[in-house]
């Protein structure tokens, strides 16, 4: 490999640091209006009426827009259509929106705001998903079957009951995660304009154009080729734009109506409010082993927070059981998740989509198991290890698996044979593991068109224009895409261009969320880049009069493979393949495998091309005087099949470990009895700064998986998963008590050491 696996800068990192970067707030169109959106002070009121007169006999108020102009429900998944735009008849949290007013300017949107008069018959509500399931509950969605739940699954494989009577050893306990959101530096965007032809152009802060694109058609009721969707440069998104957002309609809506362009930017408290995080879960988990430390069955039950909609909550309540089942190989395995409506913001993904609460749960019970049994943590991960090529207890194919070595890796980086158990009080090491898909195996909608498409214009001037529907939202793909085409047809990283987050300009891709990226748009770019080369290097052959085979292309250069001193310019060569074929161009495209999971219902979900592997070991100081918790460092090697950019893979170990900290140590998404949030605000919402970052370090582990472009897997969403149980397994070492709750912030590890000294 000439380009693939080498140390290079990202293709955007000049214009990002240098400020150049326009994001969607940074676009101004001629007469384009501002709009504020007015939102419930109540977590579940009836709307009697709304009185827009205030408000539009403001100087600079040009339109008012209500639930009754868009009265079509929508949502991600087709099976769960629930939101409104705009609520139509109830609000269901502290901050549904209600009505959006169009202005001259933003402070006179935010004064007409104010003036719409709703008049509100308040009813009660429920903020706790046990009382949610409670018969005299409540119930949020008439339409609901089954009271306040939003799905319930429960999956049985194997004697899960027999299971436990073989096993030796028990461990299991309760756990509880406390919601989290994202944080993203830049808060969401919209921008509509309504073109004089009759076509409607949304910029939006979105990571999915694709979907967003089908729900504005949906909704506004337009013809999709009447639709544009483009997503420019986003600054972060983690989950937490994948999604429709009522500021997307609203601003499509309004831009109709006053004919022209209509931006609407959430104020960071709304960002909270929006919301769409990570789901609070309470869980109870339980493990079995024989003496030897051989694991026997599992049996997870789970209750999911959702708030007030379901968002992405039918894959959330699989993925919180079906994502359990590697990297440790399990007998029998049993689990129940329910996720249930409540009058709060609703959860959604967020990186590590459903998986990363029962994982900290399922991790810490594993440590249980082998303090019980006198065995080191990494041997018992060790005696369990699921083979590559096996398929899991639920019928998972994990065709490549380079866990064992992970865990080789963190235990001789970190010195884990000379801390664990050795260091003096208050200091310790834990270690966790986990695994992720690089991609779900099936689209959100059922249908058999590729999952990605990227197009090639090759140009006689020897550059190359990528044409992809990806979602660059700061991970990198832009230039994986460029990566690829590098290596397959040998030009220079300076002689690319990638376009992409254009559904006008690119072919579909269904966006950025469960890591699918790298997997499927980079396979779909190189059967496009291969098929040019082929055209290229029969073209040099034909002239040189040798194989195509014996042409390389490499370095801005054609050369003959035996011969390197027989060159020439990679343009020249585009050229003369351009006089014999004609315009040179090509198109891939990617279908995921149909042979990757089982065959029951549900098993499409979890089910994906290709796993990756994460292990990480934890060091922790804890003051028992305080209970502040102090992580040192964070060892992180991950299995991403092949690195294409090193240094972009690095910076995802450490940005998954660093977000995986801030949930053990800082975040808590919470919220008062009256609904309202207890912190919506930056300064509120506790995230680490630079100061609080440990010390991370970054192992990549390459297991080159068949499936993958050059062996590639997922690097984005894995690297999160380990490092809340390995801070928890670490405090446990450090100062020997068990926290089966988050965040570990110091009242709550003070509260435990005062516990523990009781008994």
């Amino acid at each position: 490999m000439n380009v693939v696996g080498k140390r290079r800068p990202r293709t955007d990192s000049a214009d990002r640091v240098t400020g150049r970067t326009r994001f969607v707030d940074d676009l101004t169109f001629p007469g384009m209006l501002h709009a504020k959106i007015v939102r419930s002070p109540h977590p579940h009121a009836r709307i009697v009426s709304i009185d827009a007169s205030r408000a539009l006999a403001l100087p600079g108020v040009h339109a008012v827009v209500t639930g009754k102009d868009m009265p079509v429900r929508y949502g991600i998944i087709p099976w769960t259509h629930d939101e409104y735009p705009l609520a139509l008849e109830r609000a269901l949290y502290v901050g549904d929106a209600v009505a959006a007013v169009a202005a001259i300017d933003e402070a006179t949107a935010t004064r007409a705001a104010r003036l719409v008069d709703v008049t509100w018959e308040p009813l009660p509500h429920v903020l706790d998903p046990e009382e949610a399931l409670a018969k005299d509950a409540p119930k949020l969605h008439d339409e609901a079957r089954h009271g306040n739940v939003t799905k319930h699954v429960e999956l049985v494989f194997g004697d899960v009951d027999a299971s436990f009577a073989r096993a030796d050893v028990v461990a299991e306990g309760e756990y509880f995660f406390a919601g989290s959101t994202h944080a993203a530096l830049e808060p969401h965007c919209a921008i509509g304009v309504w073109e004089p032809t009759g076509v409607l152009t949304v910029y939006s802060t979105t990571q999915v154009p694709h979907y967003l694109h089908r729900e504005l058609a949906h909704v506004l009721s337009l013809g999709a080729d009447r639709i544009r969707v483009v997503q420019p440069p986003l600054g972060g998104a983690f989950g937490g734009k994948s999604e429709p957002f009522d500021l997307e309609f609203c601003a499509a809506k309004l831009a109709m109506v006053t004919g022209r362009p209509v931006k609407i930017l959430y104020t960071r408290e709304e960002v909270f409010y929006a919301h769409r995080g990570r789901h609070p879960m309470k869980m109870h988990m339980k493990l079995g082993a024989t003496r030897d430390g051989r694991l026997t069955g599992c049996d997870a039950r789970t209750l999911i927070d959702g708030g007030a909609y379901a968002s992405f909550g039918l894959v959330t309540t699989y993925y919180s059981g079906q994502l359990l089942t590697a990297p440790l190989a399990l007998e029998a395995y049993r689990f129940q998740s329910t996720r249930v409506y409540t009058n709060k913001p609703a959860c959604g993904p967020k990186r590590g989509h459903g998986s990363v609460q029962p994982r900290f749960a399922f991790e810490v019970t594993v440590d249980k198991l082998a303090e019980k049994l006198g065995v080191d943590p990494i041997d018992l991960r060790r005696r369990n290890l699921l083979a590559p090529g096996a398929r899991t207890v639920n019928e998972l194919l994990v065709r490549s698996n380079g866990f064992a070595e992970c865990l080789r890796r963190v235990e001789e980086a970190s010195g884990w044979r000379d801390k664990f158990r050795k260091l003096p009080f208050g200091r310790g090491v834990g270690v966790a593991g986990s695994f992720y898909i690089s991609g779900t195996n099936y689209p959100i909608y059922p249908n058999e068109m590729p999952q990605s498409g990227v197009q090639l214009k090759v140009d006689r001037s020897g550059r190359v224009t990528v044409f992809a529907g990806t979602s660059e939202i700061g991970q990198g793909s832009d230039a994986m895409l460029a990566v690829i085409v590098c290596e397959e047809l040998g030009v220079p990283a300076e002689s690319v261009r990638v376009v992409t987050g254009d559904t006008d300009l690119g072919p579909v891709d269904l966006g950025a969320y469960s890591s699918r990226i790298t997997m499927m748009a980079g396979n779909a770019c190189l059967q496009a880049a291969r098929a040019i080369a082929d055209q290229v290097r029969a073209a040099v052959a034909k002239r040189w009069e040798c194989a195509p085979g014996d042409v390389v292309l490499a370095a801005g250069q054609a050369m003959l493979r035996e011969d390197t001193a027989r060159q020439i310019p990679i343009a020249e060569a585009f050229q003369w393949a351009e006089t014999d074929g004609g315009t040179l161009g090509a198109v891939g495209s990617y279908r995921s495998p149909k042979d990757v999971h089982g065959e029951y219902r549900g098993g499409t979900i979890g089910a994906s091309p290709a796993y990756s592997f994460t292990a990480h070991v934890a060091e922790v100081e804890v003051d028992a005087e305080t209970g502040e918790v102090k992580v040192e460092h964070l060892w992180i090697a991950h299995d991403c099949g092949r690195a294409l950019s090193p240094v972009i893979v690095e910076g995802q170990l450490e940005g998954g470990a660093y977000m995986g900290f801030a949930e053990a140590i800082f975040e808590q998404h919470d919220f008062r009895p009256s609904g309202l949030h207890r912190g919506p605000s930056l300064l509120d919402y506790r995230i680490p700064t630079s100061l609080d970052v440990p010390e991370l370090h970054a192992l990549i582990v390459e297991s080159s998986d068949p499936e993958g472009p050059y062996g590639a897997k997922e690097a984005g969403e894995g690297p999160l998963h380990p490092s809340i149980p390995a801070i928890a397994n670490a405090i446990h070492d450090a100062v020997g008590i068990r926290l089966d709750a988050l965040p570990f912030s110091p009242s709550r590890v003070l509260a435990t050491l005062q516990e523990e000294r009781r008994c």
